[in-house]
């Protein structure tokens, strides 16, 4: 038996045991984590960069894409390391510094994800008060409001959660730190008072959810009364990639914390904590420029405009 005070470090879920297997997890962690960095880093650039996309809409999405870059280096980086080094250990503050960090990113993107749908619904449904509604400073003040509240979200968790006295060990069975997991260590019935803060929150989740649920009917039917096709296909563009990041967010974590005892498994579970995890931060700036034709020119002409400078560049040193 030991507590809290003792446990220097936690023992976190390996993926295999096979050095090769290790070696190829390593591989693929990096490929995705690659990925997210290249995907998202594009998005970040190209709004910045590109005066035509300082409007609310692409604001919200580098707030996104930066959210997004947070919340998987956040826990993929140290599962790597782990495979590589053949390692399960992460200290104690580690341990901490990781629920925290990867708590604040997936609950701000959670209420960004709100505030994106509000903007939406804005601009289809009320388009004559977009401008009014949606100006400069309340974006602002929306986005930080998004990253206020997951940062609040994530410090109480978190204080609460490393308070508790553990005395089961310091072996967690997930990939990364996660409060549920570190919960089943916990020897005190003090441990309620972390399940009544996740009631808490998971009340203001499903708040959101029906929030973003009712702001999509709204958008449905305002854009079915459009008379034109290329009006309703304009309005489907810029709303379909929002609702599949929405959709691949929700589904993955709900299913998550909220499949059945029948279906559970070390396998199954391991999946499912990588498709909520570290899926949806690779994806999404997959899902946004495939599909919404701005970002697409943009990133087209930020590309173009850097290989041409870049062919120019040692043509023009040679010629000096």
């Amino acid at each position: 038996m030991s507590n809290s005070s003792s446990i220097t470090q936690f023992l976190l879920l390996p993926f295999t045991d096979t050095r090769e297997l290790r070696l190829l997890h390593f591989w693929l962690f990096l490929g995705v984590y690659l990925a997210a960095l290249l995907g998202n880093g594009l998005i970040i650039t190209t709004i910045a960069w590109d005066q035509h996309l300082h409007t609310p809409m692409y604001f919200f999405l580098l707030n996104l894409a930066l959210l997004d870059l947070g919340s998987i280096s956040t826990i993929v980086p140290k599962s790597m390391a782990n495979s590589l080094w053949d390692t399960r250990a992460i200290s104690y503050s580690g341990c901490a510094v990781q629920v925290f960090l990867f708590l604040f990113f997936i609950s701000a993107e959670f209420y960004l994800l709100t505030v994106m749908s509000y903007d939406r619904y804005v601009a289809i449904c009320k388009p004559l008060h977009y401008g009014t509604l949606l100006g400069s400073r309340a974006c602002v003040h929306m986005a930080a409001a998004a990253w206020a509240t997951g940062f609040l979200t994530a410090l109480l968790h978190t204080a609460n959660t490393f308070s508790l006295p553990l005395c089961k060990g310091n072996a967690l069975d997930q990939f990364f730190c996660e409060i549920p997991q570190i919960l089943k260590l916990s020897c005190s019935h003090s441990y309620l008072r972390e399940l009544g803060l996740l009631v808490v929150s998971a009340c203001l989740a499903f708040t959101c959810f029906v929030f973003i649920v009712v702001s999509y009917v709204q958008i449905l039917k305002a854009v079915l009364r459009i008379p034109s096709e290329q009006g309703r296909h304009k309005a489907f563009s810029t709303c379909l990639p929002h609702l599949a990041v929405v959709s691949l967010f929700i589904s993955t974590a709900m299913f998550a914390n909220l499949k059945p005892p029948s279906i559970s498994s070390p396998t199954v579970d391991l999946v499912v904590s990588v498709l909520y995890s570290v899926v949806p931060p690779a994806v999404n700036s997959l899902i946004y420029s495939m599909r919404n034709q701005e970002l697409k020119d943009a990133l087209r002409t930020l590309m173009s405009g850097f290989l041409s400078k870049t062919l120019e560049f040692p043509y023009s040193a040679y010629h000096s």
